[in-house]
């Protein structure tokens, strides 16, 4: 049996991740059955391509060299989250994102993507590299989503309206091909996820081109917002700030018995993690519910914290980039 999960943010989260990895090497007993890192998503910062969630920071080449041959040494590969649904022509020749592109063309690593014009332009210059479709894409009708499976696809991220609608989901044809988001922290049926990925994709696009014209200068994100009227709900809403007691009470939420109990024994075998903008100690919550036995979960935390205390993660998240 593997479960297959895939992890949260190599840039930010850097060290939290090599802490966790590390622990499930040197310790497996603590963990449940078949539990296995697919992949670890995210971009490097500042990414115009990025979506999803907006990511602030600068990298460095060299940090964009050392976390690639880290996590692709240990066989997992960074999938990039290039699902910036604004992104036009003149966006495809962005320097930083094609310098990440070539750093890790080695053809383990992988993109997620959701504008059909970035998904062109990286099928055709980055051949090498596996696309995933991207949750983003708001696919919830049964027959787009059948059609969506069978395309060119390494992945498709299933909508998580869908997680529960188990008459849809036992219709696919190919489950093993698809990946489901356990742990959504947005509100379940939300009338303005389509508008909130797009405003995101404005705020990555505007905050990108800021550093690279004013690096030393703080990007104004409360200029930004108020330059933005139509999406002052988009702004006000924190669900991205829930904690994991928070997300079980929603009705798309997946329990780890869920998982080996019920999606598992259907054919999936691939689950998203998100927790891009989750503080570190949220984080480590939502890893020990998924992937550590319940019994074990206090030992494996205690062991968890001391480790990245002793590797100097337990730091304010924007000093690991």
């Amino acid at each position: 049996m593997k479960v297959r999960f895939h992890l949260p943010d190599f840039a930010r989260m850097f060290k939290f991740n090599v802490v966790f990895l590390t622990m499930l090497e040197n310790s497996p007993e603590l963990f449940r059955e078949g539990v296995e890192i697919a992949s670890i998503y995210g971009v490097f910062p500042p990414s115009l391509w990025n979506g999803g969630r907006v990511v602030h920071g600068m990298c460095q080449k060299d940090f964009v060299k050392g976390v690639t041959n880290y996590f692709n040494k240990k066989g997992i590969p960074l999938r990039f989250t290039f699902t910036n649904p604004m992104i036009e022509k003149k966006h495809l020749s962005d320097d930083f994102c094609n310098m990440v592109m070539h750093i890790a063309d080695n053809g383990m690593n992988e993109c997620i993507v959701m504008s059909p014009i970035l998904e062109d332009y990286i099928r055709k210059t980055y051949p090498n590299y596996k696309l995933t479709s991207s949750t983003c894409k708001r696919i919830t009708e049964p027959e787009a989503l059948y059609s969506e499976v069978c395309k060119d696809y390494h992945i498709v991220v299933l909508d998580y309206d869908l997680n529960n609608k188990f008459d849809i989901l036992e219709k696919i044809p190919d489950k093993s091909k698809c990946e489901i988001l356990v742990n959504a922290c947005c509100n379940p049926q939300c009338a303005n996820r389509s508008l909130h990925y797009q405003t995101i994709g404005l705020e990555q696009i505007a905050y990108a081109n800021h550093v690279r014209k004013y690096p030393n200068v703080p990007f104004d994100s409360a200029k930004f917002a108020a330059s933005h009227p139509e999406a002052k709900a988009i702004f006000e809403c924190n669900c991205e700030h829930r904690s994991l007691f928070d997300v079980k009470g929603l009705s798309n939420h997946i329990t780890p018995d869920d998982i080996w109990n019920k999606y598992v024994p259907m054919g999936f075998n691939q689950f998203k993690i998100e927790g891009r903008t989750f503080d570190m100690f949220n984080l480590m919550e939502h890893y020990l519910y998924y992937m550590v036995k319940p019994e074990c979960i206090d030992k494996a935390r205690l062991i968890f914290l001391r480790n990245l205390s002793l590797n100097g993660a337990i730091i304010v998240p924007d000093q690991a980039i």
